[in-house]
Formats: structure tokens, sequence, C-alpha cells
């Protein structure tokens, strides 16, 4: 699948383009679906995709967006796409009990970056928050976005970790993040409420994501890193379809599912790949360790199918978009952290 954009619309659009999959997905899930912490990265398009598959399913549901809505502008663009918004704070009770019910969740919100700076605000939105939606929502069916980062860095001759593994997160935001998994999981096993554990890593448009890190500092002569020197990546048009298929996969106890892309992609080969179409020299730092954060996603690819943009047309995609002077939402990944401080 080639995605080549020359504007924000047409990347937007193409992140919330429904497949096939989507709309009869749409057409067997019955209810209202809520996306939680629908002002981040992934909500916005996440939510546009769910109201235009269940449209072409001719499914009429409600679905709803709530955030804080820090940006005013995307709330305006969501009501725009047919989106229902409610700006609500997650970890005020008051306020998420105004929440209407609702049968099915997605649910986004999460805290990561400033999480050694302040360990107990992630701590709260990871763990504290969970117990809020798990009991506001106990009747609904809930995906919750979690991240490979539960599971420990793994040679890379492994594979990557499987869904079997145990659980080894280092450092606080991972620990934290296994926290969410489990406060979730401890509901689901004593009320039956049916939760999915969507563990991403690392979904990418082509204006943030590992990719676009590994691109733009060899466009901008900087030195990449290798201490973290595989990882995965995923489409985030793939993404979003996944998380709106796995609502149907939903149960109790929990399932979890790692979501990433079909391939180990090397942060070497990507550099020389970027300097070689940029006509820059790759500069690296650090040395290859052998090891790797790396998820094992051939579960969601048998239950849901693979993901139809390959670790190449990502590659392709992100040197179309820097060289066209595409915009970057300047969030680094810090893909190369091994010791868990983000």
């Amino acid at each position: 699948m080639t995605i080549y954009f020359e504007t924000e619309a047409q990347l937007e659009d193409a992140l919330s383009t429904p497949t096939a999959a989507d709309i009869e997905a749409m057409r067997l899930i019955a209810g209202d679906i809520m996306v939680l912490g629908a002002g981040g990265k992934m909500g916005p398009s996440l939510a546009r995709l769910v109201r235009r598959a269940s449209d072409h399913a001719g499914t009429r549901r409600r679905v709803i967006a709530v955030s804080r809505f820090s940006v005013p502008t995307a709330r305006a663009e969501l009501e725009r796409s047919g989106v229902e918004t409610v700006k609500c704070d997650l970890l005020d009770t008051e306020s998420l009990a105004r929440l209407p019910r609702c049968e099915n969740v997605l649910y986004l919100a999460g805290r990561k970056f400033g999480s050694t700076g302040r360990p107990d605000a992630t701590w709260a939105i990871n763990t504290l928050m969970p117990a809020f939606i798990a009991t506001r929502f106990s009747a609904s069916r809930i995906v919750v976005f979690s991240t490979g980062n539960v599971y420990p860095l793994v040679p890379v001759s492994s594979g990557g970790s499987l869904e079997t593994d145990p659980p080894e997160p280092v450092g606080e935001y991972a620990q934290s993040c296994l926290g969410r998994e489990r406060i979730f999981e401890y509901y689901s096993r004593e009320i039956g409420t049916n939760v999915l554990l969507y563990r991403l890593n690392y979904a990418m448009d082509l204006r943030y994501g590992v990719l676009v890190d590994i691109a733009r500092k060899i466009h901008e002569g900087k030195p990449v890193p290798l201490t973290v020197s595989h990882f995965n990546t995923i489409w985030q048009g793939d993404a979003n379809s996944y998380a709106l298929r796995t609502l149907a996969l939903c149960q109790s106890p929990p399932l979890a599912l790692n979501v990433t892309g079909s391939e180990i992609v090397t942060v070497r080969h990507s550099a020389l790949f970027y300097a070689e179409r940029f006509g820059r020299e790759a500069v690296f730092s650090g040395e290859e360790s052998g090891k790797a954060l790396l998820s094992n996603a051939s579960r969601c690819h048998s239950l849901l199918g693979p993901p139809r943009v390959t670790a190449r047309e990502l590659m392709e995609g992100v040197a179309h978009w820097i060289e066209a002077g595409g915009v970057s939402l300047d969030k680094p990944t810090h893909f190369e952290v091994s010791d868990g401080k983000f």
C-alpha cells in the first residue's frame, strides 16, 4: 500500500478510511462507541475511522470522543466529522460520572513522557484512572491501549516477546503500564467486564514515529543512536483498524494482544536508507547491544490479518513526506531508551 501524501488533509483522510473488514466489524458490533483519551496522537483519527466505518455499514450509533481537548481545533475537527465530543478530565470522578453509558469503549488515555520528573502523576494516570474507568464502564466492552514496554528487552534472535511471556517492565513508566493492565484484569475477573489488552508498539504516521525520528536525524545531520538497535513499527492506519476490530475480541478474563508490524527493523539499515535517499552521511552514536524492545504480533495477524503497509513502504512514505516539507509533531519516541526512563 502506497502512503505518499502531500498534505495533512490527505494523511488524515487515509488514517481514517475504513477497510472492508472495518465496515463489516461495525455491522456486527452492536451499540455506541466511546473513545476515551481522544485528543492524543491516535485518538482523533481512530474516532473518525469508527464514525466512517459505521456510516458505511449503515449502522446507526453514537461515536463519542472524550478528552480534556487542550487543543480546541481537534475538538472542532471531530465534530465536523460527525463525532460527538465531551470535554472531561478522566481523573475527576464527578466529571466521569456524567459521561453517558456506552456499550463499547476504546481506552487510549495514558502518560509516558515526563514520567521521570513526575512519577506520581504517571502512576495516577496509568493505574488510578483505570480503576475509575473499569468501575464506571463495568458493563462495557473495553479495549485498553497498553504497550510492548511491559516486556523486557530481548535478544533480537528471539523474534520478539509473545503474549504468553511473563512481563518484566523496566522503569516506572513501564511498571505503571503493567499496573494499568492488572487493574483492568482485576475488574474483569471480579465483575466479568469484557476487556482486551492492546499492547501496541510503535505506531507511526508520517509526522511521528521511530522511522520519522531516524529520518529527521539523518536529514538534519544528527547522530543516530544504536543503543537499541532494532524495533517494531506499524502504520497508524493499520493500528486504528486493529483497534476498531478488537472490540469483538474483548473477553473475561482479558485477552492480551501484541499489535505491531510483521517485520523487525534495524536502526542502522533504516539510517543508511535515509542517508542514501537524502544524499547525507549517516552518523551513529553508541554501540549495538543485540537486545531490543520487540513484540511478536503473530497472534494479532492470525486473528485479524496482516498489516496492509510493510516496513519498506513506511520508510518510503516517511522519506517522501520529509522531502515534500511535511510537518512534524515534534514528539520523539525515545526509541533509544533502554533503562525505562522517559
